[in-house]
């Protein structure tokens, strides 16, 4: 742990060996730069609205070396994000309204942009090399500041790895950290949601699981939330969150990236097209089908190709890695969500190997400040402690199974189980009901919603969930089983014992299971 005098110490440090374009002029090198471009950029963009478009996501204010050409730009993005014209003339004008026309130049030098060019038929290739000189001055700039603190004894050296890592991160991703936010603008936010999830036919504000009686309780997994998944090895964790990510890319047509440390990207694959096209296994694995099942796969697999699912299967992959990927395909692909498999596989540096529950710790914390960073929900798979086998009776699963780390329940926003009695050789469910080809999604902690179980069929010849639905009236439409719920688990940290149990308020007759 570092203690906050040396954080206090390290950020007043930070600050101090701040070098800017004018540190390094003094050290008689000239930054990075790109003039001409700069210019014809802006000349462009006032020429054509159309490239304005093609350049808002490649430049920032700050991206321009020439303190003039920052402010013109952020008048013109000003102006774009009113739904203003953008030309000569407003710009000239609302640099005027501004106080700051002759600062740049006067209105001549604003009409001698636009005759830097013919058209903004390269803007975006000009755009991007002015970019570039720009990511090397940060670079310059960054790598001064790890030069100066790195020379400091007194500076933490974790604290400074990850000052340089953060660093790196964000000149590399243009992020920019955000700024407080007044509570109005996101009350307004909030009812915008609120009315979007109303007009919805499924009624859901985040992103469907697939399953009916887990969107019921959860209205879908919402944004920002981590989602741990967890249940002892061969109770179907992969199975599951493939079937929700077939769910999710095929039906609801959500781009979702999948890491697996576990099983290389092909056997996922082949998994899903088993249970998309419900051939045998084996037969898939040794390419021996008939011609009817040949056809088969190839008109059922045609919706799992055009699935925006993206699956990385790197190995031992590190938090720093993830993070990269993550924020590369959320801007390349607006990933909805994202789910690892699994959570003890992952490596949080060099520097925490040998405390495996301090890194466990970091891991599940940091998952959680991606899914707050791009505003997606993360899904985690996690093992379960042996101690669940070692239980007499049911073997339902706890909280305080999860392994390796209590900070995983800590960090969830929700955690779910996966208990399949039937691999118990228990027969029955408590209400006598059959426990063959069942699995029960415990949820056993939900931050801010109800807790509960629900029951999905677990085709085990296909490794596939779907959706199960009691037979009442001779219809046996999937997805009509009512989910067994309990109050909020918000604010408080046990189970009351004086909770029913699943289906113990119900009739036999009634009993949804």
């Amino acid at each position: 742990m570092i203690d906050k005098n040396k954080n206090d110490k390290f950020s007043k440090q930070k600050k101090n060996s701040s070098i800017t374009s004018e540190t390094v002029l003094e050290m008689g090198k000239i930054p990075p730069q790109a003039i001409d471009l700069e210019e014809a950029v802006l000349g462009a963009i006032m020429l054509e609205k159309d490239a304005l478009i093609t350049i808002l996501d490649i430049l920032k204010p700050e991206s321009f070396y020439k303190a003039e050409h920052q402010k013109i730009y952020d008048v013109i993005r000003d102006l774009s994000k009113e739904n203003q014209a953008v030309d000569i003339l407003t710009v000239k004008e609302e640099l005027r309204k501004r106080g700051e026309l002759d600062s740049v130049g006067g209105a001549y030098y604003i009409t001698q942009l636009t005759n830097r060019v013919a058209s903004a038929a390269h803007v975006e290739f000009h755009a991007r090399i002015v970019a570039q000189k720009y990511i090397q001055r940060e670079l310059i700039r960054i790598s001064s500041e790890i030069q100066t603190l790195s020379f400091d004894d007194s500076v933490d050296v974790l604290e400074l790895l990850d000052f340089a890592e953060n660093a790196i991160f964000e000149i590399a991703e243009g992020n920019i950290k955000k700024e407080v936010t007044k509570i109005n603008v996101l009350i307004d936010k909030a009812i915008k949601e609120i009315e979007a999830a109303g007009k919805k036919e499924d009624g859901l504000s985040g992103v469907p699981s697939g399953f009916t009686g887990i969107d019921r309780i959860t209205s879908g997994w919402q944004r920002s939330d981590l989602v741990v998944i967890a249940a002892r090895p061969s109770m179907g964790k992969t199975a599951f969150v493939l079937s929700m990510a077939r769910n999710m890319a095929v039906n609801h047509k959500r781009p979702i990236a999948l890491f697996s440390l576990e099983m290389s990207s092909l056997q996922l694959v082949n998994r899903l097209i088993v249970s998309e096209t419900e051939l045998a296994a084996d037969k898939v694995r040794n390419g021996r089908l008939e011609d009817f099942e040949w056809q088969q796969l190839e008109t059922k697999v045609k919706s799992l190709i055009a699935a925006p699912i993206y699956i990385d299967d790197t190995p031992a992959i590190s938090l720093f890695e993830l993070r990269a990927k993550c924020r590369r395909l959320k801007a390349q692909h607006d990933i909805q969500l994202i789910i690892i498999d699994y959570l003890q596989l992952m490596t949080a540096g060099s520097d925490m190997r040998g405390n495996r529950e301090q890194e466990v710790s970091i891991i599940s914390r940091s998952l959680k400040a991606i899914a707050k960073e791009l505003e997606v929900p993360v899904i985690a798979l996690s093992q379960l402690n042996r101690s669940v086998e070692m239980r007499s009776g049911d073997k339902r699963p706890q909280l305080s199974d999860l392994r390796e780390s209590g900070a995983i329940e800590q960090d969830a926003d929700i955690v779910l189980f996966i208990h399949r009695p039937e691999r118990y050789g228990l027969l029955e469910f408590e209400d006598g009901s059959e426990t063959k080809g069942m699995a029960e999604i415990i949820i056993a902690k939900h931050r801010n919603g109800a807790i509960g179980d629900v029951r999905l069929r677990f085709r085990n010849e296909y490794a596939r969930f779907e959706d199960y639905a009691h037979d009442f009236s001779g219809d046996n439409t999937f997805g009509q089983e009512p989910a067994v719920t309990y109050k909020s688990k918000m604010n408080q940290e046990e189970i009351p014992s004086d909770l029913i149990q699943p289906n113990k308020g119900f009739d036999n007759e009634a009993a949804p299971f």
